[in-house]
């Protein structure tokens, strides 16, 4: 049976506060994120604990530093024992080369991520900084960025998913954020899409927070997500 593709956002501001959803969570029926905001306030502790509960664990804390910080920072998440964590491409190649360095060097070797361009973020906001033009483009440029320093995958919109998979690797994972169920709120994402319609283009994991999160049954409304992308 494969192992799911859907991971979980644990957007919760303490252990305590997302303690009442993992312990209605099945973890051989899903993953979980823990971002900075639980991280800051749990601390690493918190997430031994979840991989000691059986959890596959991605840590999304998107390292973006000089490469010998990074490269230290990747060797102590692979030491809590995740099974995935990230790093932002937009630190570069030298970066990135560290970070996949340090991974190789690991005991435990998760799978290492580059986030490409937040979902946020919309064609005002990447001007502001200075990156003109569609998304997608730097999307694209992120990506190959990533694959040529070895690194397994990045997460990306799902609307550049179907993009990206003419110009990666097969192996190349995608992990999407912005996935918002037939009727659910957009919230704060600009670029979004359904689980199916997600799966369908190509991505590999998807991200889910809210849709399930705040449901009163939180594992029927995995079923019901589960159920569309068969």
């Amino acid at each position: 049976m494969q192992k799911s593709r859907i991971i979980i956002a644990l957007d919760y501001p303490s252990a305590e506060a997302a303690a009442a959803l993992l312990a209605q969570l099945d973890p051989t029926r899903c993953r979980v994120k823990v971002g900075k905001e639980l991280f800051t306030a749990a601390g690493p502790t918190f997430v031994s604990k979840l991989v000691q509960q059986g959890f596959d664990v991605f840590l999304d804390l998107k390292f973006h530093d000089i490469p010998n910080t990074v490269a230290k920072a990747c060797q102590a998440a692979a030491e809590l024992g995740v099974w995935m964590l990230n790093v932002h491409a937009l630190g570069g190649g030298r970066m990135l080369a560290a970070a996949r360095e340090a991974i190789d060097s690991s005991a435990h070797r998760p799978l290492l991520i580059a986030v490409t361009i937040l979902t946020s973020m919309g064609p005002e906001e990447l001007a502001q900084i200075g990156l003109g033009g569609e998304a997608g483009e730097h999307v694209r440029r992120l990506a190959r960025l990533a694959q040529e320093a070895g690194i397994d995958g990045v997460v990306c919109s799902p609307l550049e998913v179907a993009m990206l998979r003419e110009h990666i690797e097969p192996s190349f994972k995608l992990v999407t954020p912005g996935i918002r169920p037939k009727g659910a709120a957009a919230g704060d994402q600009t670029r979004i899409m359904t689980p199916a319609e997600a799966i369908a283009a190509g991505s590999d994991y998807l991200v889910i927070g809210r849709p399930i999160t705040q449901q009163p049954d939180p594992m029927a409304a995995l079923a019901a997500i589960e159920k569309e992308i068969e």
